[in-house]
């Protein structure tokens, strides 16, 4: 996906976070581990809510945030994508797949500290921040769930 404006980023996280899901999806219905495999259904469910907290904000953003530029501060897409979800999720212990999610949510709220470090508009600033919240309380709340999850 080419990025020009903060839209197109917005929507770029949105896909990403339905993609996590559907990969997430895929490994749960080949995991051997029923723990791994709750964990990774568990996952995908919120990546999937996640996805849709990240559209609200297409929906109610300020427009002309939204349709600033920010090519300027995006060198690369920092967070490569396999379409193909051959993530091996269904190969991953419990450990493993975790990490994974909280990688690929830290590449996302690194991306977000990055562009509030660039931004030139107080809309566009704002918005960041609202998405980077988001993202940090997102992952929060995973890793209690996740450590609840694993301690059963």
């Amino acid at each position: 996906m080419d990025i020009k404006t903060f839209a197109d980023l917005i929507d770029w996280t949105r896909q990403l976070h339905g993609h996590l899901a559907k990969c997430l999806v895929h490994g749960a219905a080949k995991h051997k581990e029923e723990g791994a495999a709750l964990l990774l259904e568990y996952l995908a469910d919120h990546e999937a809510k996640m996805a849709c907290m990240v559209e609200s904000f297409e929906q109610q953003a300020d427009a002309k945030a939204m349709h600033t530029y920010v090519y300027d501060y995006l060198s690369h897409q920092p967070i490569a994508v396999n379409q193909s979800c051959d993530m091996h999720f269904e190969n991953m212990k419990y450990d493993d797949i975790c990490r994974e999610v909280f990688s690929f949510h830290e590449q996302v709220m690194d991306l977000y500290r990055t562009l509030i470090s660039k931004a030139d508009t107080p809309g566009a600033k704002d918005l960041l921040e609202s998405l980077l919240n988001m993202e940090k309380h997102e992952a929060m709340r995973l890793a209690t769930q996740t450590g609840r999850m694993h301690d059963l």
